[in-house]
């Protein structure tokens, strides 16, 4: 079932479609956006939601990567209408997930099947991020041995259950984190560092300073006491960041 959309902006034709799919009986939404000026194929990048599911946000990030040449396609975790409406719905949701990293990974695998199916997208030149929850995800496509150019995560948690799956890696690996996030403990950034360097992986983290989790999203407030807080600095910075990672590993 598809739900068509179109927006003009700078020149580009944005062009945006609501994807069902399905993995195994589970039916779940996702968010389509291109440009449909471009001719021909592009790079394709694959974005994960933070733990509130699929939300306005991650739509706009699609529509963002859409403006700079990408087929963007933001998947669904949860399931279609699964959508928390408070926090501890978010984490009970979350929780599910990553306390069971396998059926975490099925569900981004299937995203990833939607993302590579589409006509537009350049299958040798794909990558995927995510936020928060979704930053845990794509570092968990990654540790499955997916077949893509890298993944960046956005101050995801970078917690292993089975760090010696870092040797299934194939792409690069950029973790874009606050270095002043409560929720991502220093024991665990020390953790996956070495699981990366273990596994021999083409890496790197960066911390911005002043920043706590949730640095790139503006629901999240200004107050950084509360441990989660929007970074305008850190912001523009990690999209940067991604933008220079994403001109490396999908040229």
């Amino acid at each position: 079932m598809l739900t068509l959309g179109c927006a003009l902006a700078a020149g580009a034709q944005i062009h945006t479609e609501t994807i069902e799919y399905r993995d195994g009986d589970t039916v779940l939404e996702g968010y389509l956006a291109y440009d449909a000026s471009i001719q021909g194929k592009r790079p394709g990048v694959l974005i994960v939601h933070q733990w509130m599911g699929l939300t306005d946000y991650e739509k706009q990030r699609a529509e963002m990567l859409a403006k700079l040449g990408y087929t963007a396609f933001a998947l669904d975790i949860y399931g279609k209408g699964i959508r928390p409406k408070s926090s501890q719905d978010a984490g009970a949701q979350a929780g599910k997930y990553k306390n069971n990293r396998v059926l975490l990974r099925e569900r981004a695998q299937a995203g990833l099947a939607v993302l590579e199916k589409q006509e537009l997208t350049d299958l040798r030149r794909i990558a995927a991020i995510g936020y928060c929850f979704g930053g845990t995800t794509v570092i968990e496509l990654a540790r499955s041995g997916a077949d893509i150019a890298g993944v960046v995560s956005f101050h995801g948690g970078l917690d292993s259950p089975h760090p010696e799956d870092g040797r299934n890696i194939k792409c690069k690996v950029l973790a874009l984190q606050g270095a002043d996030d409560p929720f991502v403990p220093a024991k665990d950034l020390a953790a996956f560092e070495d699981e990366m360097r273990q596994a021999k992986v083409d890496w790197e983290l960066v911390k911005y300073g002043g920043a706590v989790h949730s640095f790139t999203e503006k629901d999240a407030g200004d107050n950084p006491a509360r441990g989660a807080a929007y970074n305008e600095k850190a912001d523009r910075r990690s999209w940067q960041a991604m933008k220079d990672f994403f001109a490396e590993v999908l040229k």
